[in-house]
């Protein structure tokens, strides 16, 4: 098995990314999915932040009211440290279950972890290789406001809030520039595979 960390921020092109290492045979675990997860209805999860954080944090049909949440937590650094201290633990183990359910179906495996917070993952996880995916700041709020509608304004505050591409590149084994045409970028993905798949092949091999 190879386990692959792919980051990026916001409109990098990383989505784009994950579907073709995907359709290439990859096992792709989705961090932002896990964490929606573990606080779907009837989860310890949710029981636990509804207990944390009161029942106003529920809507009317039990589900998570995420914007209630939020405006909780993104206020007040300590309500989200004792939000993470609740999810990120449970992300973690759901995290280990998807990848040793997929070493057991194949230990040829490429498990591609899709986590935006990737610096703050890697204390939990060791990555076999780390891809960044990375476009200029003008190229991803032109994303924002074409495909998703977005006020500049809140472009710009999104990626501002993120880390930078500093940040990122200072982790990556592997950069994705997705700042030219698709085809570009999928050859890019392309080449990647080849050697993941290659490696992963090795590694199962000698195990």
């Amino acid at each position: 098995m190879f386990i692959v960390g792919l980051t990026g921020g916001i409109a990098s092109g990383k989505s784009t990314v994950a579907r073709r290492l995907v359709d290439h045979g990859a096992v792709h675990v989705d961090a932002d999915a896990i964490s929606r997860e573990v606080v779907e209805p009837s989860t310890s999860g949710l029981e636990a932040v509804a207990a944390e954080f009161g029942a106003g944090v529920l809507a009317d049909d039990g589900s998570l009211d995420r914007a209630a949440l939020g405006a909780i937590v993104f206020a007040d650094p300590d309500a989200r440290g004792r939000l993470e201290a609740i999810v990120h633990p449970r992300v973690h183990a759901r995290t280990a279950e998807l990848i040793a359910a997929a070493e057991a179906a194949d230990p040829a495996a490429v498990v591609v972890y899709d986590v935006p917070l990737l610096v703050e993952a890697r204390r939990e996880l060791q990555f076999d290789l780390i891809v960044v995916c990375e476009a200029p700041v003008e190229t991803r709020i032109s994303r924002l406001l074409t495909h998703r509608g977005m006020p500049r304004a809140e472009a710009e505050r999104r990626i501002s809030a993120q880390a930078s591409d500093d940040e990122r590149r200072a982790v990556a084994d592997v950069v994705i520039d997705t700042s030219g045409s698709l085809q570009h970028t999928l050859d890019q993905v392309d080449a990647l595979w080849a050697d993941l798949s290659a490696r992963a092949q090795d590694r199962a091999r000698v195990s």
